[in-house]
């Protein structure tokens, strides 16, 4: 008999779907339990899991060999306490490409068709019509830093639109839909041709802050960064004064440093920034998606087969 952890948010979906020979108990986002975990080898996390929980989790149930996050970045997972135990990680990777991907082109095409000018020219009922040129995606250049399922699932949405898609990633293998690949910072020589900069890396020691004053500097005066990433990957200071001095033409961050982005944040106020609330992955159908993955993986724990998605700990994805 295997026992499981499972959240709360998640346990009406997966419950029942468990196999017979399993039993399980819930954890709530602080870690508190309905049952005793102590026995308990494997554990799937909720969403936003907090430091604190996951340590407390770890110190109620001492045998857990398997831990399955919902997430596709596990920064806020790999802890001190947390590596010093010898626990397999699997992430959510896949479960999020189609919402997030199909978020990325709302904001393409936000600032490409310049719908907050559009939309404050209905609010003041101005109807003109030779003030806007509204640029098309055929034949604009897209630079995707992070070329996993989310990149690739944004990669194929653009070519569709007829956009030159380029990617930039740790090995020099080419990838379906993108038109060129960049192998570690060779894709900084490419920015001033940058139409698009899409940032979809995990969080890493390397990619901390990897968007920072030089990368805005060198990229054209119309380009637009998008952030699906997570937040510390751009240096914040300096989009501050890219957006403030105009380097650059716009940006959408769906996720920031501090979350949630306090309202007294500058970030609120800076021009031509578009900020939401870390919601592109949400969707109606995304607890299936993860309670499906969840369970084929379980399948193959409990048979002996390789879970997918396993993380490099040391790579930190």
């Amino acid at each position: 008999m295997v026992k499981l952890i499972l959240p709360v948010e998640l346990a009406n979906e997966i419950s029942p779907r468990l196999p017979s020979d399993t039993k399980f108990v819930q954890v709530d986002s602080d870690g508190n339990f309905d049952g005793d975990a102590s026995d308990a080898e494997i554990y799937l996390n909720g969403f936003k899991l907090k430091p604190t929980t996951l340590h407390k989790v770890l110190e109620a149930a001492p045998g857990i060999r398997w831990q399955q996050t919902p997430s596709a970045g596990v920064n806020h997972i790999l802890t001190p306490i947390f590596l010093e135990h010898d626990i397999i990680l699997t992430n959510g990777a896949g479960v999020h490409a189609i919402p997030i991907s199909e978020f990325v082109l709302s904001l393409i095409l936000y600032h490409a068709k310049q719908l907050r000018q559009l939309q404050a020219a209905h609010d003041q009922r101005i109807w003109r019509k030779s003030w806007l040129v509204l640029p098309e995606l055929a034949k604009s250049t897209v630079l995707i830093l992070g070329t996993g399922n989310i990149g690739q699932a944004i990669a194929s949405r653009l070519k569709a639109f007829g956009a030159i898609v380029w990617g930039g990633r740790r090995r020099p293998e080419p990838l379906a839909n993108f038109d060129k690949i960049f192998v570690g910072n060779e894709w900084h020589a490419l920015l001033p041709e940058v139409d698009y900069l899409v940032v979809a890396t995990p969080l890493t020691p390397e990619t901390k802050a990897l968007i920072d004053e030089e990368v805005l500097r060198s990229l054209p005066s119309h380009a637009y960064l998008i952030n699906v990433g997570r937040g510390a990957v751009v240096d914040e200071s300096a989009l501050t004064k890219a957006l403030t001095e105009g380097w650059i033409g716009g940006a959408g961050l769906d996720t920031v440093s501090i979350e949630p982005l306090p309202p007294e944040s500058h970030l609120w106020s800076l021009p031509n920034l578009f900020i939401t609330p870390h919601t592109s992955a949400i969707s109606p159908v995304l607890k299936e998606r993860i309670a499906t993955l969840f369970l084929d993986n379980l399948e193959r724990y409990r048979t002996g087969q390789s879970l997918r998605n396993i993380v490099d700990k040391q790579a930190g994805y």
